[in-house]
């Protein structure tokens, strides 16, 4: 930020809200916290009873309403947006389940955190952001209003301290111009302060108010799940759609070209026989192509001989020559090798539809609890993962490896090759 941003902070929106946030803070904080002691002290000292159980859970409940509010505060004068926490969900109907699943929140205590703890933090807020507010435009404007002194008092200026032999007052042009000059650094400042102290605000609210990690777990395997299901159910529409384009419908011209060389078989037998050979092409064809749908399903040379031999299978198939190094200590689990292997065989596909390369490469390798797929190609690069459409190519790719806690890198910058570099978690069989 130059000179001018500075200049300009003390004036700005953000700054004004930052202080109203702070301003408003103490008072709303004594009351949450307040509210906060007296409830947990008194539901404590009645847990001897059974009416000690529903007011704690009642003051749980009510911090979490404070924390509706604070969320607000923030996401309206600081511009952060805060998640909300996993909402309370009992086991079975009823208060008394309602009760006990808002006894057992780590989220509610987590509120009720805060309406202790923020409360000696707001007064600290308060008191520094005003001092500076109130000394920085109060000097900086000092030659405007000196004139109040002695017009309505008997001093000449503002009194900077007195003893029982003198007083020092602030009346001459030089100290008028240096109590200008000093309000003029407190008011520079002040946007600063405000924004250091109110960064300590957005840390508790988001540690104390928002979700949990557990609960940002939940949500993004909720997430990937519904990812895995997706592709899994694209998957199966592609191998419906190949087996009835491809393979039943060959089998069923098949079918009928048999049925037409048995008619012609008495009365034509060369013109059957044709037939016949025509069909025996046309059976060779439709195995090849359950073959190859059988491969894009899990390959067999994956199962019986694992990566090293089923990536340089599908290596032998690509436009370009590719070399090939596989060095693990150990197969990995079923699951992570079928990943691994229909991420290059995709990244291959892709070097020999777009890439326009001479050579590729592809090294595979574990390092710690990590497996790591590079694919290399000496093509036109410009690839990108965000440039595909979703689900599909370099995009898909990135959506299915993030759904198993994966990583996707690509580095391809226009005409210097493509290398694209894939993580996995390795989980041993």
């Amino acid at each position: 930020m130059g000179i001018s941003g500075v200049l300009r902070a003390p004036v700005e929106g953000r700054t004004w809200r930052e202080f109203g946030y702070l301003v408003l803070g103490l008072p709303l904080s004594l009351l949450y916290g307040s509210l906060t002691i007296t409830g947990i002290s008194l539901g404590a000292g009645l847990l001897v009873t059974f009416l000690g159980i529903p007011v704690l859970a009642g003051v749980l409940a009510m911090c979490r309403g404070f924390g509706r509010i604070e969320r607000a505060r923030v996401r309206g004068l600081l511009r952060v947006a805060v998640a909300e926490p996993a909402p309370v969900r009992a086991q079975k109907p009823g208060a008394f389940a309602a009760m006990g699943a808002l006894l057992k929140s780590g989220s509610a205590w987590r509120h009720v955190l805060y309406s202790v703890v923020h409360f000696p933090w707001a007064v600290f807020a308060f008191c520094v952001s005003l001092v500076f507010w109130a000394y920085g435009w109060a000097f900086l404007l000092y030659p405007v209003w000196f004139w109040v002194f002695p017009t309505y008092t008997d001093q000449p200026g503002l009194q900077l301290f007195q003893n029982d032999d003198y007083s020092f007052f602030l009346d001459s042009p030089g100290e008028i111009a240096l109590t200008c000059l000093t309000g003029l650094g407190f008011t520079l400042a002040t946007p600063w302060v405000v924004r250091a102290l109110t960064t300590v605000d957005r840390v508790l609210v988001a540690a104390l108010l928002g979700p949990s990690r557990l609960d940002h777990r939940v949500t993004e395997l909720e997430s990937d799940r519904g990812v895995v299901v997706d592709n899994a159910a694209a998957d199966l529409r592609r191998i419906e759609r190949d087996l009835h384009d491809g393979a039943q419908a060959r089998l069923v011209a098949l079918a009928m070209d048999l049925g037409l060389a048995k008619e012609k078989l008495a009365e034509d037998p060369r013109t059957a026989a044709r037939m016949v050979d025509e069909a025996h092409g046309e059976v060779k064809i439709a195995l090849q192509e359950l073959r190859d749908l059988a491969r894009g399903i899990h390959p067999a040379v994956l199962t019986d001989r694992g990566l090293d031999a089923a990536l340089s299978s599908v290596a032998a198939r690509c436009a370009v020559p590719v070399r090939v190094a596989v060095d693990l200590p150990e197969r990995p689990a079923s699951a992570v090798e079928g990943i691994a292997y229909f991420t290059v065989s995709e990244l291959l596909q892709n070097i020999s539809k777009h890439a326009g390369a001479r050579t590729a490469a592809v090294d595979v390798w574990r390092s710690g609890g990590r497996l790591l797929i590079q694919v290399a190609d000496d093509g036109r690069g410009g690839a990108s993962a965000a440039g595909a459409g979703a689900g599909t190519g370099l995009a898909g790719l990135t959506e299915r490896l993030d759904a198993v806690d994966g990583v996707l890198v690509v580095d391809s910058p226009a005409g210097g090759g493509t290398t694209v570099t894939a993580e996995l978690p390795w989980r041993s069989r």
